[in-house]
């Protein structure tokens, strides 16, 4: 799996890319950026853990996506500040959402879909 990090990485710039064109584009819906930030995050995850099980992986990214954004909740000074910032706003996000969660889980399900589907393994 360890050759695979430079492409995982190489996939994950690619996302981003996207991500960013969708929350400057008004014809594409806010949910796209969501569920392009899950999959982000699950191949931040799989490049950091490369040698994971996919389960392991989908969990962890779960856990970090759900708690940016039940963190969203909290709106003490400090954070809203730090979520004013164009960095803040990308990785905190603005405001608490029941669809960002699923948004999030179809993220990570379609990119552990797409990931199984492409490397043909079966115990990811």
């Amino acid at each position: 799996m360890k050759k695979y990090r430079l492409y995982y990485f190489i996939l994950l710039l690619l996302v981003i890319f996207l991500g960013i064109m969708s929350r400057k584009n008004d014809l594409i819906p806010l949910c796209t950026g969501d569920f392009l930030y899950a999959v982000m995050m699950y191949v931040l995850i799989r490049i950091v853990f490369i040698d994971k099980k996919a389960f392991q992986i989908i969990i962890t990214s779960l856990l970090i996506c759900y708690a940016i954004e039940f963190s969203q909740l909290y709106q003490a000074n400090w954070i809203n500040e730090l979520r004013n910032t164009l960095l803040g706003r990308y990785t905190l996000g603005q405001g608490f959402l029941w669809s960002d969660i699923l948004a999030y889980t179809f993220g990570i399900a379609i990119a552990f879909n797409i990931e199984r589907a492409v490397l043909k393994h079966k115990s990811l």
